[in-house]
């Protein structure tokens, strides 16, 4: 009998115990609920909202954008990075954006943020990524763009969609043309000239009729009309930058950039170049491949043009359906662009008329 008021205490002990824990679990779940409801207030009166007037946004209420946005989650992840997250966000059955958000910290977020975000809102281009607005708080900032329904070409010639659906010859020259077009249009037609720094075949997006457009200016540079080059920190991706002198020392070949602690409009194509040889391979410029043989994708290519057999090279998705001829055009084009000295390699400019003419050129024959 002793024994009961001993389980009557551990069952009174074990009731406390469980009550307990209930309340603790319902105060920190309290406590989430609040904060969140803190941030979403916070980030409301302390941020800064900057929507341009457009059709697609005329109807967009900074404050309902912006509990949509608290509302995002993992499911509505288009894409990531090391710069940020791109999620897709639906306003309505017929309105729907991009949103990039980039926690603080980061640096790709410089002083000129800004500024930058300020002149990209004036650009209105076929071949551009619309950047429909800004939100910059002492939390985060977000990126407000027109939704790509075709994704980026990153995912045409090496992800999944690479084998459900590859491009054919006409898509891809289309989509060299388009690239080439809008890099033209920055570093010639903008005041300030825009160096983009960060040209990539993740970065060209895909619009409903598989018309190329240039994104993500996280990394641009601003440049006055009077300027060859601005002086920068190194930015960009393995495989894209244009290399420096190699170090005696080591194998390591370090990037432009690095060397002369410059960015010119020359860096963007020697970019472009690389994304143009993945167009025409199907092959990433740090395919597992080049990386047994010890080599990469550019200097593979010089090689196969140098031997004269640039259709041996080509994507073999595309089997026999392509020209030859703007095939080894288009490897032209793409190794000056690969120039390894700045000054030899051609403007975007000069780049665009090559390619428009080595398509009109075939069609003609």
């Amino acid at each position: 009998m002793a024994s009961s008021p001993i389980i009557a205490l551990y069952i009174t002990i074990c009731c406390l115990a469980f009550v307990m824990s209930k309340i603790t679990i319902s105060f920190l779940l309290y406590k989430r609920w609040a904060r969140k409801r803190t941030i979403i207030d916070d980030t409301l009166s302390s941020g800064r909202m900057v929507i341009f007037r457009s059709p697609a946004t005329q109807s967009l209420s900074s404050k309902a954008f912006m509990k949509k946005t608290m509302k995002l989650s993992n499911k509505d992840i288009i894409g990531s990075g090391g710069f940020g997250t791109v999620y897709r966000l639906t306003v309505d059955e017929n309105t729907a954006f991009a949103v990039k958000r980039l926690n603080k910290g980061s640096k790709d977020i410089d002083s000129g943020f800004e500024r930058e975000l300020d002149a990209m809102g004036d650009i209105k281009h076929r071949n551009i990524v619309c950047l429909h607005g800004y939100y910059i708080a002492p939390q985060f900032n977000l990126l407000i763009y027109e939704l790509m329904p075709n994704g980026n070409l990153d995912s045409f010639l090496h992800g999944k969609l690479s084998k459900q659906s590859p491009l054919d010859w006409a898509t891809r020259h289309r989509i060299a043309v388009g690239a080439a077009r809008g890099l033209s249009y920055l570093h010639h037609d903008c005041l300030p000239h825009i160096i983009h720094r960060d040209i990539k075949s993740s970065n060209i997006l895909l619009d409903q009729n598989m018309e190329a457009r240039v994104s993500d200016f996280g990394l641009a540079t601003l440049m006055h009309a009077d300027q060859t080059h601005v002086s920068t920190v190194v930015a960009g991706t393995f495989g894209y930058l244009a290399p420096g002198r190699t170090a005696l020392t080591s194998r390591v070949v370090c990037s432009e950039y690095f060397d002369t602690g410059r960015a010119s409009t020359k860096g963007d194509v020697y970019s472009f170049g690389v994304v143009l040889l993945e167009l025409l391979t199907g092959k990433r410029p740090s395919d597992e491949s080049f990386v047994e043989e010890g080599t990469k994708l550019v200097t593979w290519v010089r090689d196969v043009v140098q031997d004269q057999k640039e259709e041996h090279a080509v994507d073999s998705s595309l089997g026999s359906n392509f020209s030859v001829e703007e095939a080894k055009a288009v490897f032209h084009i793409a190794n000056q662009c690969l120039e390894a000295d700045p000054s030899k390699r051609p403007t975007m400019i000069k780049v665009l008329k090559m390619l428009e003419k080595s398509r009109s050129k075939s069609l003609n024959n």
